[in-house]
């Protein structure tokens, strides 16, 4: 790993190192990189209530917001894990919300590391105001009647 990428890693590390995860012991770090080139970190932080529960990426993105910051470029998870890990899909609809192209970058504590776009994990991330998803690299969301998601070509009769 090199420039920004070792910077996330080391803040992710760190991060990780707070997680408050006594039920299911799997600690996970994030960092989240500003277009400004500021680093805002986050663990997670489980709870009993099991629904309760934030994720590192969100804990990383939530301190980000509350320091004004709103325009992002890379995401980086850690994991002590064999191999790394992407993160879930609520944690990939919050980024979406400020960074629909973002660089998710996914590492484990040994350093392998994976890099996608976050339009490959999430592909149809819901749009607010619209009560459908956005048109994803396949095209495959559009609007319907009344505002339903529809899929392209002839619904229905097998041809579409």
């Amino acid at each position: 790993m090199v420039g920004a990428s070792k910077k996330l890693f080391m803040a992710a590390t760190a991060a990780r190192q707070n997680a408050h995860a006594p039920y299911s012991g799997f600690k996970v770090g994030a960092a989240l990189l500003s277009a400004r080139g500021e680093v805002f970190s986050g663990a997670n932080v489980e709870n009993a209530s099991f629904g309760l529960t934030i994720c590192a990426e969100r804990s990383a993105l939530c301190a980000a917001v509350s320091a004004g910051a709103r325009d992002f470029d890379a995401l980086l998870l850690v994991v002590d894990a064999a191999a790394p890990m992407a993160p879930c899909g609520a944690c990939l609809q919050a980024i979406a919300e400020f960074a629909p192209d973002i660089e998710v970058l996914m590492a484990t504590t040994s350093g392998i590391l994976r890099r996608l776009r976050l339009g490959s994990l999430l592909r149809d991330p819901f749009c607010a105001g619209t009560g459908m998803a956005k048109p994803g690299a396949s095209g495959r969301a559009e609007p319907g009647p009344k505002g339903r998601r529809r899929r392209k070509g002839n619904a229905g009769t097998g041809t579409g």
